[in-house]
Parts: structure tokens; sequence; C-alpha cells
């Protein structure tokens, strides 16, 4: 598959903060969600106001909250290093599938988006604290994350809320050639792993230390700020393995200078989990204008041509979802 080149400069501007299965068409993922009311009559009487359509513009945009909607910016949190999700473009400026969905988002309900570049593991807090309105960084919706529950089951925050937008999977990248002929969770056993912090796979590694333990073949992860310090180990290797999202193992598998240097291990996902825009769970007319704002994008074609710009038209959905993840 050829690596997504951006031909244009998304419009939404990028505020810095302190401190990728082999190539196959997928139909839509059967995700779900109630259909919008499309167009409508207007009602008007005699002295009386026109009420805009439901689904309409107008009547998102009547439907957000009124700190949004007279701030006129959604402020969003990206961890912008995660080519072709979440990246900067030559010029700095946020670039990817998700900076551009935001901006067709933010476009529909009358908004301007204003990314923030931080750290993967600050975002959810961020949004908890009401520091930005959404996070959309390659975020995998889980229950989990959606109870705010820890690995052994305490409850460690408030949760957050997700508008399911993407069908994808944990895809495992080894060195070209695969000596080691790992495919599978298990075959890491007895080897380092190495993942971003704070990710899906980072919770799945953790998770598939007790099963290697089992077996007496302990599993050593190597935990990084970025997925291209995860990659270096890879090649370098000290790591046999690096496991990131599909999208992201796919173009680092495929991009000049690292086909031929890096492979994916299987055809198959790990794991599989819907990339949700993150919401706090007391912002539900935020979430519910986002999610109704998204099908609009989705009908009007627009969602098509982003992915197919960016090569991941196999992870389009049908429509929005609200908490689609396991």
């Amino acid at each position: 598959m050829p690596v997504p080149t951006p031909t244009s400069t998304p419009a939404a501007t990028s505020t810095p903060a302190a401190t990728s299965p082999a190539t196959r068409t997928r139909s839509r993922a059967p995700l779900r969600a109630a259909a919008l009311g499309a167009g409508g009559l207007l009602l008007s009487g005699c002295g009386s106001a026109a009420v805009p359509p439901p689904g309409s513009q107008q009547d998102l945009r009547a439907r957000l909250p009124k700190a949004v909607r007279d701030a006129g910016v959604l402020r969003i949190g990206s961890y912008l290093n995660y080519p072709p999700v979440d990246f900067k473009d030559p010029a700095g400026e946020p670039a990817g599938l998700d900076p551009e969905l935001a901006k067709a988002i933010g476009s529909y309900l009358g908004l301007r988006v204003e990314f923030t570049d931080m750290p993967f593991e600050k975002l959810i807090p961020a949004v908890q604290a009401k520091q930005l309105d959404l996070a959309m960084s390659a975020v995998i919706d889980t229950k989990q994350r959606q109870l705010g529950a820890a690995d052994d089951g305490h409850q460690a925050d408030a949760g957050v809320d997700f508008v399911d937008y993407f069908a994808t999977g944990t895809s495992m990248v080894v060195k070209a050639g695969n000596q080691l002929n790992l495919t599978t969770l298990d075959s890491l056993c007895g080897r380092t792993v190495a993942v971003q912090r704070g990710t899906v796979q980072d919770e799945l590694a953790g998770r598939q230390t007790a099963a290697c333990l089992r077996i007496g073949k302990q599993l050593q992860i190597h935990r990084f700020d970025t997925d291209e310090q995860a990659l270096a180990e890879v090649a370098a290797g000290t790591a046999v393995a690096d496991l990131n999202d599909y999208p992201v193992a796919q173009y680092n598998t495929t991009q000049p200078g690292r086909a031929g240097v890096f492979q994916l291990a299987n055809t198959h996902f790990l794991q599989s989990g819907p990339y949700g825009i993150t919401v706090a769970k007391d912002n539900t007319a935020l979430r519910d204008a986002v999610a109704k704002a998204l099908d609009q994008v989705i009908r009007g074609g627009e969602y098509d041509k982003i992915l197919d710009k960016w090569n991941v038209r196999y992870g389009a959905v049908s429509s929005a979802v609200v908490n689609g993840g396991l």
C-alpha cells in the first residue's frame, strides 16, 4: 500500500504543550447508531421564529454547551507524533486522519478547531479536568476507560465517554524476515516487547506478563514516551516486537526507509477496538452534538474522502456510536 502523503495543510492550529494485517479492503464495520432526522419542514407561524430542522447545522449548534458555542472553538488534545493518524506537517501544523476529521466536524458545528499537542497519557486526565473539550488521538474506546477502572478493577478515575469513528486493532511490528516467527502474544513470552506508555498496547502487554509467567517465561516490557522510540528498540534488536495500532503499524512497514526494515508479524489483529473521540462524562451535550455532526460528515461523503486520502478506508464505519468499545 502506498504511503499516504498529505496534500493540503489542515486549517487547525497547533499549540505546543510542556514537555498503522496484510493490506486488504474491509467492508464497513457493523457499528450502529440511531439515524439522525434529515430535513423536515421549518415550523413557522404568525409572529413565531423559524425552528431549524432536527439534525441541521443550526439545530446541532444550538445543542452545544453554551460555553463552547460562545467560545466558537473546540479545544482538542492530541499526541501529534503518530502518523498517519496524528502528526505535524513540515510547517508544524496538525496533520493526519484525526485533525482532518476534527476540522470537518467542527465546520459542521460552526466551530474552529484548536489542537494542543501533549503526551498521550495526559490526554484523558486533561479532558476530565476540562482543560480540553475533546481528545482525538487514536484513543481506543474500551470499557475500562469508560469506567475509569484500573487493571485490578478498582475505580481509578471518573472515566470518560467516547464517540467512536474508526475501526482498528493492535498489530505487531517485527524486523523484516521475522526470523523468530512471532505471530501471537504467547510467542512473545521469554522475550522483550516495546510499547508506547499509556496506550492500549501497554495494557495488553501488561496483562500478557501474567500468562507468560504461568508457563515460566517472563515477558519484559520496555515502555517509551513515543512509538518512534519503541520502533528504534526493534531496529536495534533490544526488543523483538513493537505493538501499536494497525494504521500506524502499516505506515511504519511501508513508508520509504522502513519497507524492508520492519514488517507486520501477522495478518490478524491481536485485539480489536474502535478509535473514539474522548469526552468528559458530564459533558453529554457536547458528546451528542459531536456524534450527530460526525454522522452528517459520514453521510455527506467527506468522511470517505478523508479516509481515502490517508489510505485507511478499511477502518470506515457506517455511523457514529457512543461508547461502543468492549
